[in-house]
């Protein structure tokens, strides 16, 4: 005689996220009793997508996005993703990949002569080349001049 089968158990949502109410349940009971939830896009393993899967904000807390990434002042500091998170919007699927966070690195910070290069340019966008007065506006490129100039109002 064989033994039973193990159901994969979900461990359940991300740390800051509901959890499903009541003891643990299986897999695809949890995640059907979870609306907007896609049994297809949990794959812990990897072996379905590549990459270990997980639905919309079920992802473990060890991992973040780019965008996450950024808010906390990392970035990925060129390492390759090893998660990612899919989920179906208006009928296509969407993914984010996903890094760890104890690899990210800080940010780096601009050095004094790229800001000044930065400076630079925006004050020359911001300057007439009819009139040659600073705007609190970049100068349209379609009229290649400031609001007022193209209205007439000055030569």
């Amino acid at each position: 005689m064989s033994a039973p089968r193990a159901v994969p158990v979900f461990p359940g949502p991300a740390p800051g996220y509901p959890a499903i109410p009541g003891p643990r349940v299986p897999l695809l009971e949890a995640l059907r009793a979870t609306k907007g939830i896609h049994a297809e896009f949990y794959d812990p393993g990897g072996q379905r997508y590549g990459l270990p899967t997980y639905p919309y904000r079920w992802a473990p807390a060890c991992y973040a996005t780019v965008r996450q990434l950024r808010a906390r002042g990392l970035r990925p500091g060129g390492q390759q993703p090893v998660a990612q998170v899919l989920w179906k919007h208006r009928g296509k699927r969407r993914v984010a990949y996903l890094y760890l966070i104890s690899l990210a690195l800080p940010k780096r910070q601009a050095t004094p002569a790229q800001i000044a290069a930065i400076c630079k340019a925006l004050t020359a966008r911001m300057t007439c080349p009819a009139c040659g007065d600073w705007k609190p506006y970049c100068i349209p490129t379609s009229i290649g001049q400031c609001n007022e100039c193209a209205a007439g109002g000055r030569p």
